[in-house]
C-alpha cells in the first residue's frame, strides 16, 4: 500500500491562521510562521498554506507570510490563493514553495494550468477544487466557497488532470469544519476520474475518520486538515500511531 500522507492546513487571513465552518464564521487561531514551525517538527508530511481572502479580494497572494514559513519548515509545502498568472506561479515558487495550488484562477482561464505545468512540471501544478452538493450534483464553486459557477465537479476536475494538474485537493463544502466525516462518495468519485494523487479535505473531526477514510477509498493519497490539529484535540503522532494500529501505511 501507497504511504498515506498527512497534511495540515494552515487558511491565513491578514497574516493569521483561521478556521471557521462551511467556509463562514472565520475564527482567529494562531500566526502561520509558529504553527508551520510545530508541524514540521511534530510529523507533518506536507503542509498547505491557503492565502483565503485572496481571490475574493482580488489581490495578489502574501509573501511576506509565505517566505517566513518557507524558511521555517523542512517539509514540502503547497501554497494557494490569488494564483492568476503563470507569473503568480513564479513569485510563490521562488518564495519558497514546493506546489503551487490553483483554484479560482482556473476556473477564469483552465489554460493557466496547461501553461504552468510546460513551465514548471506536473508535479508543481495542484488543482484544488471547492465543491458542494448542488441539486443532486456535485458542483465547482469559486473565490473561497461563495460562488457557484454552475460546473459539475468530477468533469471539471478531470478536464483540470487532462491540462497537466499533477495532484488534485478536493474541499468538500458540505463537511467542511462539521467534524462528522469526510466526504467519502464525493472523493470515491474524483479517485475513480483521475489517475493522479488526491487528497481529501474537509470534515476531519478524529483520528477514526482519517481510518475510514483509507480503509474505504484505498486509492486516496493524503488526508488534511485543519482545525483538529490547531486546537490539539488530535496531533499528528498520535493520528499516524493509529492509523499503523490499522494497517495503514504512514511514515512515523
Amino acid at each position: 500500500m501507497i504511504t498515506k500522507r498527512i497534511i495540515p492546513c494552515l487558511d491565513v487571513r491578514d497574516g493569521r491562521v483561521v478556521k471557521g465552518v462551511n467556509f463562514e464564521g472565520l475564527s482567529d487561531v494562531s500566526s502561520p510562521v509558529e504553527l508551520a514551525s510545530y508541524y514540521s517538527e511534530n510529523g507533518a508530511d506536507e503542509l498547505v498554506f491557503y492565502d483565503i481572502t485572496a481571490s475574493a479580494e482580488g489581490r495578489a497572494l502574501f509573501t511576506d507570510i509565505l517566505r517566513k514559513v518557507a524558511e521555517t519548515i523542512f517539509i514540502p509545502l503547497t501554497v494557494g490563493g490569488g494564483i492568476n498568472t503563470v507569473d503568480d506561479f513564479d513569485r510563490v515558487l521562488k518564495c519558497g514553495a514546493d506546489k503551487v495550488s490553483v483554484n479560482s484562477g482556473a476556473i477564469r482561464n483552465p489554460q493557466l494550468i496547461k501553461e504552468a505545468a510546460q513551465r514548471y512540471g506536473n508535479q508543481c501544478v495542484v488543482i484544488s477544487a471547492d465543491v458542494k452538493r448542488v441539486d443532486g450534483e456535485f458542483r465547482v464553486f469559486a473565490r473561497g466557497g461563495r460562488d457557484d459557477t454552475g460546473m459539475e465537479a468530477i468533469s471539471w476536475i478531470k478536464k483540470c488532470v487532462d491540462l497537466g494538474a499533477g495532484e488534485v485537493v478536493v474541499n468538500s463544502i458540505d463537511t467542511d469544519g462539521v467534524k462528522g466525516g469526510f466526504d467519502i462518495e464525493m472523493l470515491k468519485a474524483v479517485c475513480d476520474a483521475v489517475d493522479v494523487p488526491v487528497i481529501a479535505s474537509g470534515g476531519a473531526g478524529s483520528s477514526d475518520d482519517f481510518v475510514q477514510l483509507f480503509r474505504q477509498i484505498p486509492d486516496i493519497d493524503a488526508g488534511l486538515a485543519a482545525s483538529i490539529f490547531h486546537f490539539g484535540e488530535v496531533t499528528i503522532k498520535e493520528l499516524k500511531e493509529k492509523l499503523r494500529d490499522n494497517d495503514i501505511t504512514v511514515r512515523l
